[in-house]
């Protein structure tokens, strides 16, 4: 406890020192996405469902986090990376006319030790086809190296098959947040989808200023929620003075602010300049709350059991699965058929 409490510390005073002073401009063509809450509300139910460990109930969208704005949700593909302990789920939302894609975040068994890592990551990778664009190859390699993308790709051409081309949501959480996009930018520039809307809450920093203007040109439909005293939006640290090397937000932001009116708390929402490093936003915090990051617009964002990528497979008969020789399980669904007709890749 005593070297976290010493390492909070450290960020707190770092991060006012670094921050202040020339700030990083940058500049977009287009006009910042609309902010809407009715939506961000349906997003971050996607963004907590995708952290349920029975994979049976949230393939079969049975799981407790899945009713409310979401109950009529289709999961197509359920993909779980045991190796690299990651989760992603793509489907096809009827209210919303349009597929969902929402990655798992950190376990929060590993989530301090993570932060540590993050608060010290440099930019370490030159992104492909974008002069000066660096950005941080653990996110990167999450999503381009491991077995997400295939399945994600292989399941969003699925739907387009049967729906057509309807608008992609793509979500997560924390880490999941990152990944998300990663994967917006390579639905972009990778594929040609043009109708995609990028919605993440409690996200870190990814990439530099070059890459952020790349970014924005190429997924101009993004939403950052960031909620409080959130540390994780704060790391990896932003060094204002350090244009090429220092990470660097893209936006929109919209900062969600607890304050209590009349006895009772109620969450005011700050939308934020088109900066991605809104003085007068989340980084006017000091950015020391693991409680603000794990809960927004008061929807649980963590796992709902404890355990080291912990992994449950109910008893449904109808429910079958593929795992690889690396252990990495799929479960994948034909959208034109009934569940109890399923055949499973």
């Amino acid at each position: 406890m005593g070297r976290w409490l010493r390492f909070a510390a450290l960020v707190i005073v770092s991060l006012f020192v670094v921050s202040v002073g020339r700030e990083i401009k940058i500049n977009y063509e287009d006009e910042l996405p609309v902010y809407n809450h009715t939506l961000a509300k349906i997003i971050v139910e996607y963004a907590s469902a995708v952290y349920i460990t029975d994979l049976t109930e949230l393939f079969t969208w049975t799981c407790s986090r899945c009713d409310d704005f979401t109950k009529e949700f289709e999961v197509i593909e359920l993909i779980v990376d045991i190796q690299n302990c990651l989760q992603a789920f793509v489907g096809v939302d009827p209210d919303l006319n349009s597929i969902v894609i929402a990655f798992r975040g950190t376990q929060e068994h590993s989530l301090r030790n993570w932060i540590e890592d993050l608060f010290w990551k440099q930019l370490d990778l030159k992104y492909p086809g974008m002069p000066d664009a660096m950005v941080h190859h653990g996110f990167y390699s999450a999503y381009h190296n491991t077995t997400l993308r295939q399945g994600i790709l292989n399941a969003i051409q699925r739907a387009i098959d049967i729906y057509g081309n309807i608008s992609i949501f793509v979500t997560g959480h924390s880490m999941g947040g990152a990944l998300a996009s990663f994967c917006a930018l390579d639905l972009a520039v990778n594929h040609g989808m043009t109708d995609i809307q990028l919605t993440t809450f409690g996200q870190p920093r990814i990439g530099n200023a070059a890459f952020v203007r790349y970014f924005g040109k190429r997924v101009p439909h993004t939403v950052r929620v960031t909620h409080a005293n959130d540390i994780v939006p704060h790391l990896p640290p932003y060094y204002s003075y350090f244009e090429r090397r220092t990470y660097h937000h893209f936006p929109r932001e919209v900062w969600l602010q607890d304050t209590e009116i009349e006895g009772t708390t109620r969450t005011i929402e700050k939308l934020c300049d088109d900066s991605g490093e809104d003085p007068y936003c989340s980084r006017s915090v000091s950015g020391n709350s693991i409680a603000d990051h794990l809960n927004y617009y008061g929807i649980a964002l963590k796992a709902d059991s404890w355990g080291s990528c912990r992994i449950v497979m109910g008893t449904r008969a109808e429910v079958q699965y593929n795992v690889d020789y690396n252990g990495n399980i799929r479960l994948s669904r034909d959208p034109t058929l009934s569940l109890s007709k399923q055949i499973y890749l």
